[in-house]
């Protein structure tokens, strides 16, 4: 691994754990997405004064976080790519595309990124789709390894659209075990990965990837279960969580961001997440 590429990580993984607030939801397309980040630039400063690892944003918003003064802000993940495979409707052509499509990781290191995310969508009958994911891996993976950039890549398994009106993730071990490993072997140096349906699976996605596996949230739950399942997938062998709604759509972010810090630094159990949020919450 080339060395620009492990100072970046250093800077991303503390200890070899991150907590990574996703905020780029923008590109989704997506009304409900959005509930919780109209004030963009507020939610950026009550993230970066929660001090999570890192904020996940889109080069269009990383100006907020970067041009901060102080050398203890989070670092800053950035997505790459965007598609439509988020909204409620099935549309009649299912794409992703680079968002720079001439120099995709021109952005990031502009920047100063500490890693890139791309998506790599598995969705039912949409071969083109998944053929799309792979040729937007291959071309930034080439220019990570030429830049020394860490790349996450983001496995996506889901359900079709007509089963619950989305494409929702489908959490089935084996087909979630073995799109990790598609992405480990396409290059990955970070993976983030859906949890599987039953929590004490997911050591089959850890030792499938290979390296650090970043768990998804996906929709906002309840917070008590959210910090309980947690608790769970960190004891597989988890080295952190991406969270966005969980986060960015409760009242108090900066209590939850406090409560799942203590949970991948400190080994905190999902008891104790909730009694570190609660006694912040006030």
């Amino acid at each position: 691994m080339y060395l620009s590429k492990k100072v970046r990580l250093n800077r991303l993984m503390k200890n070899g754990r991150c907590l990574d607030v996703a905020i780029d939801h923008g590109v989704c397309n997506e009304p409900s997405f959005m509930v919780g980040l109209e004030d963009i630039q507020s939610v950026v400063n009550t993230l970066v004064d929660a001090r999570p690892d890192a904020i996940q944003m889109n080069y269009g918003q990383s100006d907020l976080l970067q041009t901060l003064p102080g050398e203890n802000r989070p670092a800053l993940v950035m997505r790459v790519d965007m598609g439509n495979p988020y909204n409620k409707e099935r549309h009649r052509s299912m794409w992703a595309v680079m968002q720079n499509e001439t120099d995709p990781i021109l952005p990031a290191l502009r920047m100063d990124a500490a890693c890139v995310v791309v998506n790599l969508f598995m969705l039912p009958d949409e071969p083109d789709l998944f053929r799309q994911c792979v040729k937007n891996i291959s071309k930034l993976g080439n220019d990570c390894e030429k830049y020394g950039m860490p790349l996450m890549i983001e496995p996506l398994v889901m359900q079709p659209n007509s089963e619950r009106g989305g494409y929702l993730v489908d959490g089935d071990t084996e087909k979630v075990t073995t799109l990790v490993r598609l992405a480990r072997e396409m290059g990955a140096d970070i993976i983030k990965a859906d949890p599987t349906d039953d929590p004490d699976d997911f050591h089959h996605v850890v030792q499938a990837a290979r390296c650090p596996v970043l768990v998804r949230g996906g929709g906002k739950a309840d917070l008590r279960a959210v910090f309980d399942n947690s608790a769970a997938l960190m004891a597989q062998g988890a080295h952190g969580m991406v969270y966005g709604r969980n986060i960015y759509q409760h009242d108090n972010p900066k209590a939850v961001v406090a409560a799942l810090m203590a949970m991948i630094h400190d080994q905190a159990d999902g008891a104790k997440a909730w009694d570190i949020y609660l006694g912040l919450k006030g």
